[in-house]
């Protein structure tokens, strides 16, 4: 069994799309219209037949609570492997990304979380 698709609940499927390929480098997979909304998905760049991203519109009652309640709580929505976090926190920082936390070591990782500007944290994390 393995990972095939996940997703996230994103405010604005298009301004979604620009952050996540232009800012974060993931790739479009698929774009698709399904009346209002679009399946929508985006994969890694390094891995483009690996598990897909859904960009999933946000407008089901539950969302908003669920959305607002973890980010009020710090608590990602999303995870992301990088190579290097300092890397990748200066690169994104210069792009204007905003931060809820700078690079942290904890034992065997470090972490920093970032704003996606579509409702959610997203955590990158680099495994020693």
């Amino acid at each position: 069994m393995r990972i095939h698709l996940t997703s996230a609940f994103v405010d604005d499927q298009e301004k979604a799309l620009r952050f996540y390929t232009e800012v974060l480098g993931f790739v479009k997979k698929h774009d698709l219209p399904l009346g209002e909304d679009r399946w929508l998905t985006v994969v890694s760049a390094e891995n483009p037949d690996g598990t897909e991203l859904l960009l999933e519109p946000s407008r089901h009652p539950v969302v908003a609570a669920y959305k607002t309640g973890l980010a009020e709580d710090g608590i990602p929505a999303l995870s992301f492997a990088v190579d290097d976090v300092n890397a990748e926190f200066d690169r994104l920082r210069g792009l204007g990304v905003q931060f809820t936390q700078e690079p942290l070591e904890m034992g065997q990782v470090t972490t920093a979380v970032l704003d996606d500007t579509c409702g959610n944290l997203v955590q990158i994390v680099q495994s020693k």
